[in-house]
């Protein structure tokens, strides 16, 4: 099915479909970047644990009405997707403060939200993904204000579906990043992945960090913590 390699990014490959205008392929990948791409490592194993996970949340989310562009896994490191064409923001969801948002704003590290906080980047690399408002979103990007509302609102539903999912399985969900896309009709749906690459997760009895700030800080093994995650997936859909 895989044809031209279309574009490659630090984490993912994406191919065209032989014969499927409208699909494209999603190639995971070993690579572990941070700090905007300043630490790089390789890791054997990541890209087939993030499909993985990746693919089992879309399915959950699925299930419980939430569209997005994904079709099937393919292979261990393989997604088929339909296409569409991103919108330029990364959706924040904060469950609890830590991170940037401390430093920024002096919130106690820890603090837990009783309502999510949604923030809004501009997906700029040139310009390191700035924090923007609701005017800066809408004039960039060009979507309108009821667009800009449901993607908000979208991004506080798939929360809840989350918070419950990771919960069953002993962790807190921290904070995630969220991207959205376009299809060919114009519509909405949720897009790119939902992983330990794009979360943060912290076990609920020991606090330990169970993401990819194991490797942004030089904590523990990357795949090891990953394939944790994975294990208490896949036992939980079986219980």
């Amino acid at each position: 099915m895989k044809s031209a390699l279309l574009y490659e990014g630090k984490a993912k490959k994406v191919h065209s479909v032989v014969g499927e205008e409208g699909q494209l392929i999603l190639e995971y990948k070993d690579d572990a970047t941070a700090f905007n791409g300043e630490k790089h490592k390789i890791f054997k194993g990541k890209g087939r644990l993030n499909n993985l996970i990746s693919s089992h949340i879309f399915h959950y989310l699925h299930e419980k009405g939430v569209a997005s562009h994904f079709i099937q896994a393919l292979s261990d490191t393989e997604q088929l997707v339909y296409q569409t064409h991103i919108i330029p923001i990364e959706v924040v969801v904060r469950n609890i403060a830590t991170g940037s948002l401390t430093k920024r704003l002096g919130i106690t590290e820890g603090a837990v939200f009783h309502e999510p906080l949604v923030e809004l980047y501009y997906k700029e690399d040139a310009l390191n993904d700035p924090l923007m408002n609701d005017d800066h979103a809408k004039y960039i990007t060009g979507i309108s204000e009821g667009e800009l509302e449901f993607i908000k609102e979208q991004a506080r539903n798939i929360n809840h579906h989350l918070q419950v999912m990771y919960q069953k399985i002993g962790v807190k969900l921290v904070d995630f990043k969220l991207e959205f896309g376009r299809l060919h009709d114009g519509s909405i749906v949720l897009s790119d992945e939902i992983s330990p690459d794009t979360c943060r997760l912290w076990e609920e009895e020991t606090g330990r960090k169970m993401d990819k700030d194991v490797f942004r800080n030089d904590i523990e093994d990357l795949v090891e913590i990953y394939d944790t995650i994975w294990k208490r997936m896949e036992a939980n859909v079986h219980v």
